[in-house]
């Protein structure tokens, strides 16, 4: 079983029939601003809040524009996919709006608020064990007793293109834009970063933001080719997924830099932004304001997007309860 869908490298009028396609089933999230973040970095930061989005997260872009666009006969058969988080609630809830069959395979020790919001959402999981070998054996049987349509999580080119509506919005949104930053684990969001600012924003330039501790994006980057990890360790959960050859595409000509922050900064950052914005927002999202925090000479005096990547966290397990 290929992880690539299609090889096709999907174009700005992909990103406009997907804006189009999913405009009733997604939120326009609105950018915020803090005087104090200004202050503190010395720049201009404009918060694209995708933690306000429908299923919490940007992924139900991608996943939304994958459902709606699949013909009526494919759709009959479903869709499927593999993932522990946020795709898989997106996916759930595009599959739920169009009425279609949803299959999702979660390792067993995924968190249990995320295996209930999916069956809230109507998905059906199938669970295997916590490892790659066992997720792709039990997804390729899952596809072939159900004929369901695979939708990647990241490597795929309707996916992107949804994901692009996001950065397509906050420039409609901010004008003068000097800079975007967004996390990075997979590649979908800042593969449709790239390819909606490339068309209609090419000065500006793109930068993204991962963890220290699962950094194979920012050495793939410095090497020139994809460096995966087998199974790094980050409190950043949603970010511990390797590049693919459609992310690499957009990640290799088009993004300025790739910073990393350590546990401790993303922590810091998570931390800070809900003190004094009073957003709810996952480690993962933290981790672009935990690299301009950690870079104010690469963006003083800029304006810049970050781009929140979700919302959806455990309130039991937030990161600083343990520090007493």
């Amino acid at each position: 079983m290929s992880d690539t869908p299609s090889l096709y490298i999907p174009t700005f009028d992909d990103v406009l029939a997907a804006k189009e396609r999913i405009a009733p089933h997604v939120h326009r999230t609105p950018v915020l601003t803090s005087s104090f973040f200004n202050e503190l970095t010395g720049a201009e930061l404009f918060f694209k809040c995708e933690n306000f989005q429908k299923a919490g997260a940007f992924k139900v872009r991608g996943a939304s524009n994958a459902v709606f666009g699949l013909s009526e006969e494919m759709a009959e058969k479903g869709v499927a996919t593999h993932s522990s988080g946020n795709h898989a609630l997106s996916l759930s809830y595009a599959a739920g709006r169009r009425g279609i069959p949803v299959t999702v395979v979660m390792p067993r020790t995924a968190p249990q608020a995320k295996k209930d919001a999916v069956k809230g959402y109507g998905g059906v999981i199938v669970e295997c064990e916590p490892s790659t070998s066992s997720r792709e054996e039990t997804f390729a049987q899952v596809v072939a007793e159900s004929g369901a349509e695979f939708v990647h999580p990241y490597n795929d080119p309707r996916v992107i293109a949804g994901q692009a509506t996001c950065s397509m919005e906050l420039n409609e949104q901010v004008d003068n834009l000097d800079a975007v930053i967004a996390p990075i684990g997979g590649g979908g969001m800042i593969s449709g970063t790239c390819l909606a600012l490339s068309n209609i924003a090419p000065d500006i330039k793109i930068y993204a933001a991962e963890p220290l501790n699962a950094d194979d994006a920012a050495r793939s980057f410095k090497a020139g080719h994809i460096i995966a990890d087998d199974a790094p360790d980050t409190i950043a959960d949603g970010l511990k997924v390797p590049l693919k050859d459609l992310t690499w595409h957009f990640v290799s000509h088009h993004v300025t830099d790739i910073l990393t922050a350590t546990e401790d900064e993303i922590v810091d950052a998570m931390k800070l932004i809900w003190k004094r914005m009073k957003i709810v927002m996952e480690p993962s999202s933290a981790v672009p304001l935990a690299t301009v925090i950690k870079n104010p000479e690469i963006f003083k005096g800029k304006r810049v997007g970050i781009i929140i990547t979700g919302g959806n966290v455990d309130l039991d397990s937030l990161p600083w309860l343990n520090d007493a």
